[in-house]
């Protein structure tokens, strides 16, 4: 892929998996050997494949420079869709208002969105306006030169003297569950999957484990349920939550890892917010984004105080 038909490793993948590279008439699988003097066709994406703009959704922002937005995604929004028919996505919403983004990512149904949310959290998101600023915040986030805090409120009294930073480090890799494809497992060094929320779970899991490393504060205490700092140093999928239900304090609402339900929250909400993200913007300058505590988190709060 160095003549430039893909901007990355992940977007050769991509081009692979969904069929449009053919090797001498064929479809070629990702991992297959070419010799000299093979034919490669690339094929081009369907353009009805890409994101539909919603100028009707709103998403507000909370930084832009020429290279790129740092929009506040709103709970039980999904960030980008899965098909070009969808149209309430974070990303429908800032296709429709910044037009550019649509292409400056390596994925069509993605575009510039550099990392993701779970459809249950809220918070700031970044994404890029250009391609070349997607590559470069990418790399930016692989390297945790990115600066991502987490407000979280969980079961439990989290058991460490508040003040020492960091307080607890989570280092345990991070893998799918076997069985269950919504699910994340933890998994030691032997092997064997690990955690209060997830000791029933078989030793098996059906992807190699990721290296995952997780920083958490707590700051307050509310009855039988914590408020913590989160700092992840990487990115796995659902590494937060799947980290805190491992030492057995799970995420209030987080009903897939173990979590109780609090008042205030719906269904499919938990008490998760990215709150501060402090980067480097490919345009040159500092950037510190601060997402405001969502409303449905704030009464949740007030209920619980009361």
């Amino acid at each position: 892929m160095r003549l430039g038909w893909a901007v990355s490793r992940r977007a050769a993948n991509e081009m692979i998996s969904s069929g449009r590279v053919h090797v001498n008439g064929r479809r070629y699988r990702k991992g297959e050997p070419i010799a000299a003097g093979d034919s490669v066709e690339v094929i081009a994406p369907d353009p009805g494949d890409a994101i539909a703009p919603n100028p009707d959704l709103h998403i507000d922002i909370l930084f832009e420079d020429a290279a790129v937005i740092v929009a506040d995604k709103p709970a039980l929004m999904p960030c980008h869709p899965l098909r070009a028919d969808e149209r309430n996505t974070v990303m429908n919403a800032i296709v429709a208002a910044y037009p550019e983004t649509a292409s400056a990512g390596d994925k069509r149904l993605e575009g510039g969105l550099v990392h993701r949310l779970d459809s249950g959290t809220s918070g700031a998101l970044i994404i890029a306006r250009k391609a070349d600023a997607f590559v470069k915040l990418r790399e930016a986030l692989r390297a945790a030169r990115v600066k991502r805090r987490y407000l979280a409120v969980v079961a439990g009294r989290v058991d460490c003297t508040v003040g020492t930073a960091p307080i607890i480090e989570i280092a345990t890799p991070i893998a799918h569950h076997v069985k269950n494809p919504r699910k994340m497992v933890v998994v030691e060094a032997s092997g064997r999957t690990m955690g209060a929320a997830v000791a029933t779970v078989s030793a098996r899991y059906r992807s190699k484990p990721r290296p995952a490393f997780t920083n958490v504060e707590p700051l307050s205490y509310q009855n039988d349920f914590t408020m913590v700092m989160v700092t992840p140093r990487t990115g796995s999928r659902h590494q937060i939550r799947v980290h805190l239900a491992s030492i057995g304090y799970p995420i209030a609402g987080d009903e897939l890892y173990g979590g109780p339900p609090l008042a205030g929250l719906v269904a499919g909400r938990f008490w998760l917010h990215l709150a501060e993200l402090e980067f480097e913007s490919p345009a040159g300058g500092y950037v510190e984004a601060v997402a405001p505590l969502a409303h449905d988190l704030e009464e949740s709060l007030a209920r619980l105080r009361s």
